[in-house]
């Protein structure tokens, strides 16, 4: 005889099909119970339960009916992605941007305010305040309308949001992200690493939404990576999985040096064959693969993803990059560009928003109510 459920156990499955039910409603028009049903595995019971349930607080809303066919016409549910929004913010050296989206993901107002690699704390966190404050003007709202914030940074950061060691940006070590973004918008703010915040949007949205185990290079005006694995980002036990730049022999840190100044310039001269500049590359890409092939033999990743800056001269860095990865590692990955280009940070601060609405959904602390 099976052992009972208790009522603990009880909620917790309730909490589980309420979000399989979501989660088979998300990205559809409309589907009917027994449609419901059958994607996610629940009898049809459960289903009208859970759908009724969804209904009454405003994740789920009907969408007509099934017109045709014999007897009553079949009524259609789909989720409500407009029932809230999520705020995702993206710091970088030279532009702050914020969006706000839906629960499906979908942008509904951006913002982006330039800055500088050079500015100081507080010019870099009141252009925060500037960018956050015109994506919820754009919007008509206010940061009450807002479910849950994400926000990557350049650096290190512990599990309150604040940033533990930042060598990129001026005086930014030390900020308490968190709390500064919470001031605007009071729901939950969650802050992470921009590689790996761009890790998570490729998993996502990008060119790696087959991939569970994920190498993610940001490559750029500095360098840094992302892991994913098992499908799930991974941060470490103090959040510095990916670090491998802070190893001084393998040239992360020196990188971006060999292209000189004006790295797109020398993009463009090694793509018509100027043999300086093709030099140049080479040189990048040695020091780019040395750490890279670090993490491929530790992870052995389906996938290798390039992002950051350096992305669009895919056609000059991927080749060279995939023939350095054969010089070292056991068994190259398959090497892609990421087609997501800057704006990999903010849609993974996005997801990554999306994801704590969502737990919270399961343990019962998201307020279910829809927006008016």
């Amino acid at each position: 005889m099976a052992a009972e459920l208790s009522g603990g156990d009880l909620s917790r499955l309730r909490q589980l099909n309420a979000l399989a039910v979501i989660k088979v409603l998300q990205g559809q028009p409309s589907l009917t119970l027994t449609e419901v049903a059958k994607r996610t595995g629940l009898s049809r019971a459960s289903t009208e339960d859970v759908v009724r349930e969804l209904l009454q607080k405003g994740w789920v809303a009907e969408a007509g009916a099934t017109a045709g066919g014999v007897g009553r016409p079949a009524r259609r549910y789909r989720f409500r992605a407009d029932a809230g929004l999520v705020l995702g913010v993206d710091i970088g050296g030279h532009k702050i941007r914020a969006v706000l989206a839906d629960l499906d993901g979908n942008v509904r107002h951006t913002a982006r305010v330039p800055v500088t690699p050079e500015m100081g704390r507080l010019e870099r966190l009141e252009a925060v305040d500037r960018a956050v404050e015109e994506s919820l003007a754009g919007a008509g709202l206010t940061g009450d309308d807002v479910w849950a914030s994400g926000v990557g940074t350049t650096g290190l950061v512990d599990g309150s949001g604040k940033v533990m060691l930042s060598e990129a940006l001026p005086e930014w070590t030390g900020v308490d992200l968190a709390a500064h973004v919470r001031r605007l918008a009071p729901a939950p703010v969650l802050v992470e690493n921009d590689s790996k915040l761009a890790a998570l949007a490729e998993c996502w949205r990008g060119v790696a939404r087959y991939a569970k185990d994920m190498v993610f290079l940001l490559a750029g005006l500095r360098t840094g990576a992302g892991l994913v694995i098992d499908g799930k980002l991974h941060r470490g036990f103090g959040n510095a999985s990916g670090e491998i730049g802070a190893l001084p022999v393998l040239g992360w840190i020196r990188a971006q040096e060999h292209l000189g100044g004006e790295a797109g310039d020398v993009f463009a001269a090694a793509r018509e064959g100027d043999k300086a500049a093709l030099a140049a590359v080479r040189r990048y890409v040695k020091d780019l693969a040395l750490g890279a092939s670090a993490l491929v033999l530790t992870l052995d990743p389906q996938m290798v993803v390039v992002g950051g800056g350096f992305s669009r001269s895919a056609d000059v860095l991927i080749e060279p990059l995939r023939r350095e990865l054969d010089r070292w590692c056991i068994r190259t990955p398959e090497v892609r560009m990421s087609a997501l280009g800057d704006e990999a940070v903010v849609l993974g601060a996005v997801r990554l928003a999306l994801d704590d609405v969502e737990e919270r959904l399961l343990d019962g602390r998201t307020p279910l109510v829809s927006r008016p």
